[in-house]
């Protein structure tokens, strides 16, 4: 009885003994390997956070793209992030964003390829990036075109200028271009947009400059129509400072001009203008120094009286002074001393003495007043710089906005 006692307290030890170690065992053994098991089947069937769904026109590869086309990109499902539009050269397309979308801004350059970049986060932070590319179209012309005299000190009667190296041939795109540029003055001055002709595109002050200020032109052009097919390339600006006040004024019955300085005469000179006839008589009107010219030949060719025709002549000249570009220049003639402030005998420039007119040469800027009177014949404001021809009233009918 007591071995029996014995056995059954061995046995049931010996089972207790088996179930600790079987507990232990599956304690040590099991959770490693079940939790790394349990990471692995988690991360492959995690799905991918959804991108963001974008649409960008033009879209990829697109061909053809007119230069007043727009580029726009918008998110559709997520949060638009970066986009950037450039050329192949690095230029950047300006743009605007509004919302989950993004507009440009500016004109794109003709016969060009862009690449557009957008950065976008889906909807449930996925940062993801679209690229695609298109090109716009190539025009059969490229018009240009300048900003005259820019970087220059000129006279207190010179306007603003763009010019275009051919016309612009509607009124729509001259509206068009109107809008696009601008004129900014140190100090703030009144003055308006208006078109001399088709091709010159002025900003004048309503009463001539102060002296001293600053003009500044911003002609941002780039992708602006000019006619069939014709389509600028280029953006420009430039700027001008206003010197000294000086107005001349020529006498034209009375062989005499006057110059002033700040309002005051500092300067009166004997001439002698274009004599009497319908081809040779000097204009009247308010005319501007166009440029200077310290030689040149005058050759009526250019005018349109050939070699052998009446009124043909050729003649070297010194001191010479534009004010129109039908040839009208105040120069040095000193051939005609004995006529000045008696008689008009030239065909159609203001003649003075050598002395007097290195003077004016050498005292004189582009864009100083001179004006005439005296004569039956008119100067018209397409034969000069004549924006003064017109009263200010005037001059703003010469915008295309009106």
């Amino acid at each position: 009885m007591v071995v029996l006692r014995r056995l059954r307290i061995l046995g049931l030890a010996v089972v207790l003994a088996l179930l600790v170690a079987a507990c232990g065992s599956g304690d040590d053994g099991s959770p490693t390997g079940s939790r790394g098991q349990g990471s692995a089947s988690e991360s492959s069937t995690t799905p991918d956070k959804p991108p963001a769904e974008i649409k960008v026109s033009p879209a990829a590869d697109t061909t053809e793209v007119m230069p007043d086309a727009v580029v726009h990109v918008q998110v559709m499902r997520g949060d638009l992030g970066k986009v950037s539009v450039t050329t192949d050269a690095g230029d950047e397309l300006a743009g605007k964003v509004s919302g989950q979308a993004w507009s440009s801004t500016a004109r794109l350059k003709p016969d060009t390829s862009y690449t557009v970049a957008v950065t976008a986060a889906g909807p449930e932070g996925g940062e993801s990036t679209q690229t695609s590319t298109f090109t716009t179209h190539k025009p059969a012309i490229t018009a240009t075109y300048g900003i005259v005299y820019n970087q220059q000190t000129v006279g207190v009667a010179m306007p603003a200028s763009i010019q275009f190296d051919s016309v612009v041939t509607d009124a729509a795109y001259r509206k068009k271009i109107e809008q696009a540029v601008s004129v900014t003055t140190t100090p703030k001055t009144e003055g308006s947009w208006g078109w001399l002709d088709n091709r010159q595109l002025m900003w004048r002050p309503k009463d001539f400059w102060a002296p001293g200020t600053t003009v500044t032109i911003n002609a941002p052009l780039t992708g602006f129509q000019t006619g069939e097919d014709k389509w600028v390339a280029e953006d420009l600006s430039g700027s001008m400072t206003i010197g000294r006040q000086q107005m001349s004024r020529v006498d034209i019955d009375k062989h005499q001009m006057t110059v002033s300085r700040d309002g005051a005469t500092i300067k009166t000179f004997p001439v002698s203008s274009g004599k009497p006839g319908k081809e040779t008589e000097t204009r009247s009107g308010m005319k501007v120094v166009i440029g200077k010219q310290r030689e040149m030949t005058m050759d009526s060719a250019t005018i349109g009286i050939d070699k052998g025709e009446p009124g043909y002549y050729k003649v070297d000249t010194n001191f010479n002074v534009r004010v129109t570009w039908t040839g009208e220049f105040v120069h040095s003639a000193p051939w005609s001393v004995g006529a000045q402030g008696s008689t008009n005998v030239s065909h159609g420039c203001v003649n003075m003495a050598p002395s007097a007119a290195k003077w004016f040469y050498d005292n004189s800027l582009p864009g100083d007043p001179v004006d005439f009177e005296g004569s039956a014949r008119q100067f018209k404001p397409t034969e000069g710089i004549g924006v003064w021809q017109f009263d200010y009233a005037h001059w703003q009918q010469q915008s295309a906005l009106v």
